[in-house]
């Protein structure tokens, strides 16, 4: 029962139009930053530790754009139940496709380096935009409610996305590569490492940073092309996104330098819009601070 009652309040929400979606969103942003403080403390913390060059007024400007758009991208994310395959596409642009579907002439699939950055609820409308037979991936990690999780996979598979379970990676790429299936498979790779995992450290946003090194693996172990998705925020429901080679064979990389690759491309797009990032994320728990 609780599912359909879910479903339900979704689609509710998603019927909105678009005007009083976003005058909603401002009243959801005053409760969210005004009166829960959701997570403030967090991410004042995270703002000022990785832009020590900005004053205050500057970091609480930044905290504000941020708490605007998490709450743009909150009810942005339940329009996925509804809206149809011409609005998203002209809602969110992806640019340098041709890269992608030349390589998938040649049979090749590719990794593709996100970030919690930008509305990564509106990346899994990318196989709109790939040439028939491209499957579009994305690994994510499992939810502990099983209703809201059939409810993510609901709305993140309307446009032809394939949600892979993260603990099941390995055999899910296995099977593509048996079969020769072209693919593209989007990994969001800023998490923080738990302590037991195997990790390597970066700078990143002026921190000594731990990052995760499984993307690179699979990319280098199965011979995957490369590439980082850039983020930009035209305006309020609109989007453009490039997909940017990272470089033009991995396996000839020194270990981690993909990785490292994928970090300066994220942080040259979080000082470009640093709204865009998740700030309530607490990316740097085992981190270090760097010296200024």
């Amino acid at each position: 029962m609780m599912y359909p009652l879910l479903r339900l309040s979704l689609m509710l929400v998603a019927c909105i139009p678009w005007r009083i979606m976003y005058a909603l969103s401002d009243v959801l942003f005053v409760l969210l930053y005004h009166v829960a403080g959701y997570r403030r403390k967090i991410v004042r913390q995270n703002l000022t530790e990785s832009f020590p060059e900005k004053d205050l007024s500057e970091i609480r400007q930044i905290e504000k754009k941020f708490y605007h758009f998490f709450a743009d991208m909150m009810l942005e994310s339940c329009k996925l139940a509804t809206i149809s395959p011409d609005e998203i596409r002209r809602r969110m642009k992806f640019k340098n496709v041709e890269a992608i579907n030349a390589l998938a002439h040649q049979g090749k699939c590719v990794s593709l380096y996100l970030g919690h950055y930008g509305n990564w609820e509106w990346i899994s409308s990318m196989p709109l935009w790939f040439e028939p037979g491209v499957i579009g991936a994305q690994i994510y990690h499992k939810l502990r409610n099983k209703h809201m999780e059939r409810l993510m996979l609901y709305i993140r598979g309307r446009m032809g996305a394939v949600s892979v379970d993260m603990h099941k990676t390995a055999r899910y790429i296995t099977s593509l590569v048996a079969a020769r299936q072209v693919s593209v498979i989007g990994f969001i790779a800023d998490q923080s490492p738990r302590k037991k995992e195997s990790r390597h450290f970066l700078p990143f946003l002026h921190h000594k940073t731990p990052v995760l090194v499984g993307t690179e693996k699979i990319t280098k172990h199965y011979g995957f092309e490369a590439f980082y998705l850039d983020v930009r925020r035209v305006k309020r429901g609109y989007y453009e996104v490039e997909f940017v080679r990272l470089h033009e064979n991995p396996r000839l990389l020194p270990d981690f330098e993909l990785t490292a690759l994928y970090f300066r491309h994220l942080e040259q797009a979080i000082r470009r819009q640093p709204e865009l990032y998740l700030w309530t994320h607490n990316r740097f728990k085992h981190a270090e601070r760097m010296e200024e």
